[in-house]
């Protein structure tokens, strides 16, 4: 193999250091201002000092002297804590949107008319109403027994008669059944309530549905 001279060899390692200077000259990336606030005050400096580092700041280019780029502050633990919810919570939106729009769809396709619709609730619509109809016979049974219950003590005390601890368990009893069945009744109606309510709200959606379909698009009519 031939073999190179003795001053291009030279020639060579003269050079290579001037090369790779201009090359880092090139590729050195533009200097930049960093602008921060700090206690009510604005500082801007070539660096960026570490206690600065979390602050929001604006990055400026030192040769033009125009803002190209901008960091928000870091958040606190508590400030991402919120955010990840906020996301979750949308990401949820998101999955219930989609879903009521295909639920949407295949009810549109499912039932002709709103009789159709209507029938599925009226299953439902009776087991809350037997709800709230046993409560009701409840709250009004378990009154009468604590007034009676309560008519016979307060005789008896009148007539300067001990009241038995069976019969004052029997009032306590009778009471604390009572104010479970008063609120056993109010959740019944309470659920009655926005049954009603989500019945509308689906008819109305139904109804938007078959109102912006064209005529011939309209679900078929089922075989009785």
């Amino acid at each position: 193999m031939r073999k190179q001279t003795p001053w291009l060899a030279l020639a060579l390692l003269t050079l290579a250091p001037a090369a790779l200077a201009q090359k880092t000259k090139v590729d050195a990336p533009p200097k930049k201002l960093y602008c921060w606030n700090e206690n009510g005050q604005r500082v801007c400096s070539d660096a960026l000092p570490p206690e600065a580092v979390n602050y929001a700041r604006e990055e400026i280019s030192a040769k033009s002297g125009l803002r190209t780029g901008e960091v928000n502050r870091t958040l606190t633990a508590e400030e991402r804590a919120q955010a990840a919810a906020e996301a979750a919570q949308r990401a949820l939106d998101k999955a219930a949107e989609d879903t009521r729009r295909r639920t949407d769809q295949a009810m549109l396709m499912s039932y002709r008319t709103e009789d159709d619709l209507r029938r599925v609730f009226n299953e439902r619509t009776a087991i809350v109403d037997n709800n709230v109809q046993t409560a009701r016979y409840n709250v009004a049974s378990l009154r009468e027994g604590l007034i009676s219950l309560l008519q016979t003590a307060g005789d008896r005390e009148l007539s300067e008669r001990p009241v038995s601890a069976e019969m004052t368990q029997n009032i306590r009893l009778r009471h604390a059944e009572l104010v479970r069945q008063r609120q056993l009744q109010a959740s019944f109606e309470s659920q009655r309530g926005e049954l009603d309510i989500e019945i509308e709200d689906i008819l109305q959606r139904y109804r938007t549905m078959k109102g912006s379909l064209p005529a011939d698009s309209a679900p078929a009519a089922t075989t009785p």
